[in-house]
């Protein structure tokens, strides 16, 4: 899959292209933008929560656990050298503290959980 990106029709206002999906990004008017879309920052964030409530819902699914909704928040932001992502999962369904602990622990396996603790490696072409 690749991912494109051109202007869009604000100052700073970007259109991303994946396949047939069309996404706008965009910063605050402080700093130049419209604010007609998230920040790309936040799209890292919002692909770490989806992918998290994915993986949660289909494992318990598999497994035949109760489990009625999956909330997933996440608080990120610049903290002294590193780049801070706090995950906040809520269980909704009648689910046992082991059942729960299990599911953080296959959220913790979901794959843009693992792409970001991983080591990451980006090669750039200039043309």
């Amino acid at each position: 899959m690749e991912v494109t990106t051109h202007r869009g029709t604000g100052p700073l206002q970007q259109v991303i292209e994946i396949g047939q999906h069309r996404i706008l990004t965009d910063v605050k008017p402080e700093f130049g933008g419209e604010d007609s879309g998230p920040e790309p920052h936040d799209i890292l964030a919002a692909a770490l929560a989806a992918c998290t409530t994915l993986t949660v819902s289909l494992y318990a699914r598999r497994k035949g656990y109760p489990l009625d909704e999956i909330k997933v928040s996440i608080k990120h932001g610049q903290e002294g050298a590193a780049y801070g992502l706090h995950r906040t999962i809520e269980y909704i369904g009648a689910l046992d503290d082991e059942t729960k602990a299990r599911l953080t622990d296959i959220a913790n396996k979901c794959p843009v959980h693992k792409t970001l603790s991983g080591t990451i490696q980006i090669t750039t072409e200039a043309r």
